[in-house]
């Protein structure tokens, strides 16, 4: 008798260490300097997939790294050779920015990924809106790409339902179908880590079904709730031939199942990721070298029990921390994801994942800040007015009132797109101008940069961005001016470490003062001369404006100086010297939180003095013009 051992099934994998994974632990801003060494290991470890840009991995390398994003895709290309698979990530008709795009913006997306060594392009959409699949899809086909369209999923929060569960993922996929899209590949992203097994399971076993068999079925999913190993071995019982996997630091908790992880989980079963495990091993290590010097968030790496009721996908969960951290009120943090669950019911069930997620996290923050619904935050109010597409079911009737109200817009039911082709401040023409003024190349990577970055991007194309990444080192401000007088020189004796825990978070410092001998250390120890580091700070409320910093002026009688009300970045300003000004009138636009903020004036007057340059970042009472009122 002939006994034939079973064939095992080999799994696709797609290694997502180094975009999503970057994104979920490191809030994506990770030079491409300190990656670029791990890339050969994994290869060597027989890694042909990799996530290599797109989503957040874009924006974030000019808003950042100071970086740009198609060097960073020419220099991956080049690290893993001419035949592996590279892959990117783009959001239906928004592709890589958080705003939608116009057709021929579209259409450049495409053909600048496919220029710049990319081989496929995940395509998904937020709300699940067929119509913004159409139309950016088709446009990655003609490029010559793969096109691996996508469906968004998620848990709803306790209580809701409607949407969200094998029967809606499968009428999407239907009208996907229905609408003749070509696509190579179809993914099922769960961006939050929240749908359940059951409901992966359910829904990938129906689809596989429905489809051909030749056409591969991938599953995305997150740690962040605890569940992204049992979901990724459900869609693999269900039918799927892929799935995303990243590596040590940038696996678990906020990021996907680590690959390691799941070859020991697939051991004895019947299916293979046909990888050296040894070679593995040694990626890991290789990686968690080349990332040994970027700071650690502990939010990053735990399992998040509240996130079942308020879907906060990984990558936007670390970056808005990061974010809170940077405006020195992390500790209102939980009373936002709290928030966010009522804000989900009441916006249309749109799935949490970009853009959506940030719409999301942005109006629970002005619900949490100004109070309920007092201010909609601009993006969550476009969407619930339709600018973004159909939501899966129809938005709270009051709360859309309240969108109509507060952001002057009539809800829609039009084509996002073909709505921004016909908006004359979107797309090629409008970036070329902007690109002219500023007496810059008129080139498509540029013109893509402009459209889709906006003022940040012209900032980088300037010259004038700054690197701001957190590493355990100062190697990013090196050859800098000290955060201290000359006078007062800092000794290697002089160094104290402490180890400070705020509101539950954990905090590594170190005091460079000779002055310091004592682990008990209070802002009145400090002459107003030392500036502070904001990004140690909780509350910015506890310090005074710095008299040694550039932006402080004395000023004179009849004079006002206009400051910051928060820590942020100055986009523009709306008045210029010598204009006269009214008490309310906008003066200048900060960038805090991923949203714009109108800077006021407080009098009435004419602008004598303007002190900080656009595109510098600023902490809260920072002078950015001076107002003559006599």
């Amino acid at each position: 008798m002939l006994f034939f051992k079973k064939k095992k099934k080999k799994i696709d994998v797609m290694l997502t260490a180094f975009r999503d994974g970057f994104q979920s632990v490191y809030g994506a801003r990770v030079l491409t300097r300190d990656f670029l060494p791990a890339l050969p290991a994994a290869v060597d470890a027989g890694i042909t997939h990799f996530e290599a840009g797109g989503g957040a991995r874009f924006q974030s390398l000019f808003f950042y790294c100071n970086e740009n994003a198609f060097d960073m895709m020419d220099s991956f290309r080049e690290s893993v050779g001419p035949d592996v698979n590279l892959q990117t990530l783009a959001r239906g008709v928004n592709v890589v920015g958080l705003d939608s795009q116009s057709s021929d913006i579209i259409n450049l997306h495409a053909q600048l990924f496919k220029k710049h060594g990319m081989t496929t392009i995940r395509n998904f959409d937020a709300l699940n809106d067929v119509d913004n699949l159409d139309f950016s899809g088709r446009c990655i086909v003609d490029a010559g790409l793969k096109h691996e369209i996508s469906i968004t999923m998620m848990g709803l929060p306790v209580g809701l339902t409607g949407a969200h569960n094998p029967e809606f993922y499968l009428r999407v996929l239907q009208d996907i179908m229905d609408a003749e899209i070509p696509f190579h590949s179809l993914c099922f992203k769960d961006a939050s880590g929240t749908a359940s097994p059951n409901t992966v399971f359910e829904t990938i076993k129906k689809a596989r079904s429905r489809i051909p068999g030749s056409i591969p079925i991938r599953f995305h999913t997150h740690e962040t709730a605890g569940l992204g190993t049992t979901t990724t071995m459900a869609a693999l019982e269900a039918g799927a031939t892929g799935i995303d996997l990243s590596m040590d630091p940038c696996s678990g908790g906020t990021g996907q199942p680590d690959i390691i992880v799941m070859w020991h989980a697939l051991e004895g079963s019947e299916f293979e990721l046909g990888l050296d495990i040894k070679k593995l091993v040694q990626a890991e290590k290789t990686f968690k070298e080349a990332m040994s010097e970027y700071i650690d968030l502990p939010e990053a790496s735990r399992v998040e029990p509240m996130i079942f009721d308020s879907p906060m996908p990984g990558g936007a969960l670390t970056a808005n921390t990061q974010m809170m951290r940077d405006n020195g009120i992390l500790d209102r943090y939980p009373e936002v994801i709290e928030n966010m669950a009522e804000v989900v019911k009441r916006g249309g069930f749109g799935t949490s994942v970009t853009p959506v997620s940030q719409f999301y996290f942005q109006q629970a923050f002005n619900n949490t800040m100004a109070g309920p619904w007092e201010k909609i935050a601009e993006g969550y109010g476009k969407m619930v007015l339709g600018y973004f597409g159909k939501t899966p079911v129809s938005p709270d009737p009051e709360i859309v009132a309240l969108a109509e109200k507060q952001l002057g817009l009539e809800p829609t039911t039009q084509s996002p797109r073909l709505l921004n082709d016909r908006n004359p401040s979107k797309g090629v023409a409008p970036a070329e101008v902007m690109l002219q003024e500023n007496g810059l190349p008129v080139t498509p990577e540029n013109v893509f940069i402009a459209s889709t970055c906006k003022e940040k991007g012209i900032i980088f194309l300037n010259g004038d961005a700054v690197e701001n990444v957190r590493k355990k080192t100062s190697e990013n401000s090196k050859d800098k001016k000290r955060d201290y007088p000359d006078s007062i020189p800092a000794k290697p004796e002089d160094i104290r470490g402490f180890d400070v825990y705020v509101d539950g978070e954990y905090f590594k410092v170190e005091v460079n003062d000779p002055r310091v001998h004592s682990q008990a250390v209070f802002k009145d120890t400090f002459p107003d001369s030392i500036h502070r580091n904001s990004a140690l700070h909780t509350s910015t409320d506890n310090f005074r404006i710095d008299t040694a910093d550039p932006s402080y002026v004395q000023t004179k009688k009849g004079e006002v100086a206009v400051r910051a009300p928060l820590p942020g970045i100055l986009l523009r300003y709306e008045k210029k010297v010598k204009d006269r000004v009214k008490a309310g009138e906008t003066i200048a636009v900060i960038e805090a939180m991923k949203m714009n903020n109108n800077i006021y004036s407080p009098c009435d007057g004419d602008v004598v003095k303007i002190l900080i340059k656009p595109g510098k970042s600023m902490d809260k009472g920072s002078v950015l013009c001076i107002i003559k009122t006599a």
